[in-house]
């Protein structure tokens, strides 16, 4: 594992409609075949990592799948567009230039010019000086690089823009000040009648909300803004998540609003799972952890109505410790034990979701990432499979909301599960990622293992 790296190393997403030739100039600028490269659109869908290396500057090459409206695909594709736009520190919109310009390509323009991130336009397939390009101007992106990924023309020049848009300090700031600005978004979920209305109740200091007995009173997901020791949130209120064969055909309504209760966990920061301290834990209950584990979100488990009845601290400990056991997938989450009725620790639970939100925004130096994995595999060789052992070239992290960690090794298909968790569990301790979900990719890499 190289020792040379001694800051974080950024990510460069390629985006652009079908077959334009993302694949191929992720190729020609790694100078390794690492995309699938073929004719026909709509061959890459998932993301693909590769590491390139430029005039002493490393960074990460991100390919995407094409984007457009006709693809059936486009609403699966185009969520893993958007994680990698989010992870990018620079994207590439790269256009045909011996086409005219599409529809997919005004509307991917629009989105490159609301993104707020440095855009670089690519024109792809310049091999003709010849070419008529005036229509590629008028996508407001700015002065295109003319290229050739498959003859290799104009990728030397394209590099060198890619390495002078990473050192500027606007590439490596803008985000971390938005970041601070942006109010949290923390969803409330739970089964109905959990006291979800109730918490949000509380937190503002009024019935805004409506609040029930009758499980159901909340059909859709609510947005309600506050402010909370100087950091300002965005409390969504969601409707009783149930059991979908528990959901009748008539009742389309609350189909609905489970819907709607989804989709805020997939669109916000930290979730809040309200759990019924006189119910105890149901099968419901875990489907919502599983839910919230799926998602990918930091979340915080809420044990409400504590005060309903007389409950010591060793009470408290017993139905922590039954709650771990039962919930493996939600190991890292911090559980609170509160009254959303009376304010008992409503102040502890916001100090845990401030505590969750930060180490999902954790940015660790990759130099940092490559001396603990040195050290863990040290300490703890990977074991043989059929006389080969896994090693690791160098591991980076891509990623944030959560920390998504990419180790580069000689083959996947060396490291049992057993081991990557093993190595997720360094990391956590290392740089005391607790409380918060951890994303670790294994990437093949071409080249001598060290």
């Amino acid at each position: 594992m190289s020792n040379t790296m001694t800051q974080e190393i950024p990510v460069v997403a390629i985006v652009g409609r079908p077959n334009v030739g993302k694949s191929s100039l992720l190729n020609r600028l790694v100078e390794r075949q690492v995309s699938i490269v073929d004719d026909r659109p709509g061959v890459t869908r998932d993301r693909i990592y590769a590491p390139c290396t430029w005039n002493g500057r490393d960074f990460l090459v991100v390919d995407t799948g094409g984007l457009s409206d006709e693809d059936p695909f486009w609403r699966n594709i185009a969520t893993q567009v958007e994680q990698a736009i989010r992870e990018a520190d620079l994207i590439l919109f790269v256009v045909d230039a011996r086409e005219p310009l599409t529809h997919d390509d005004e509307l991917i323009a629009e989105r490159m010019r609301r993104i707020g991130k440095p855009v670089l336009l690519v024109a792809n397939k310049a091999e003709r000086r010849s070419l008529d390009t005036t229509d590629i101007f008028r996508l407001g992106i700015g002065e295109p690089q003319f290229v050739s990924a498959i003859h290799g023309h104009g990728t030397g020049d394209l590099l060198d823009a890619i390495v002078e848009r990473l050192q500027a300090p606007s590439a490596q700031e803008a985000e971390p000040k938005a970041a601070e600005e942006d109010p949290l978004r923390v969803a409330i979920v739970g089964r109905p009648n959990a006291g979800k209305s109730t918490l949000v109740n509380q937190v503002l200091g009024q019935g805004r909300m409506l609040v029930s007995e009758v499980p159901g009173t909340t059909t859709d997901a609510v947005d309600v803004e506050v402010e909370r020791a100087g950091r300002k949130y965005v409390l969504v209120d969601t409707a009783g998540l149930r059991r979908p064969a528990r959901v009748r055909e008539g009742e389309r309504l609350e189909d609905l609003a489970g819907k709607h209760a989804r989709r805020a966990v997939k669109r916000s920061d930290v979730a809040v799972l309200l759990l019924d301290a006189d119910e105890g834990l149901t099968e419901q209950d875990k489907r919502i952890v599983k839910l919230c584990s799926e998602a990918e979100v930091g979340f915080v488990i809420g044990v409400n109505k504590w005060d309903q009845r007389r409950r010591g601290e060793k009470e408290a400990q017993e139905l922590q410790l039954s709650l771990r056991n039962a919930l493996p997938a939600a190991d890292y989450a911090p559980i609170v034990f509160l009254s959303a009725k009376t304010g008992l620790h409503v102040d502890r639970l916001f100090q845990e979701i401030s505590i969750v939100a930060a180490e999902q925004s954790i940015r660790i130096p990759t130099a940092q990432i490559n001396r603990e994995i040195d050290e863990a595999l040290y300490q703890q060789p990977p074991p043989s499979v059929k006389g080969r052992q896994l090693k690791v070239l160098y591991a980076t992290q891509v990623g944030r909301r959560p920390p998504h960690f990419i180790l580069f090794v000689n083959d996947p298909d060396l490291c049992h599960f057993s081991y990557q968790r093993y190595i997720e569990n360094r990391l956590r301790q290392a740089f005391a990622l607790r409380w918060t979900p951890v994303r670790l990719t294994l990437r093949r890499r071409e080249g001598r293992p060290r």
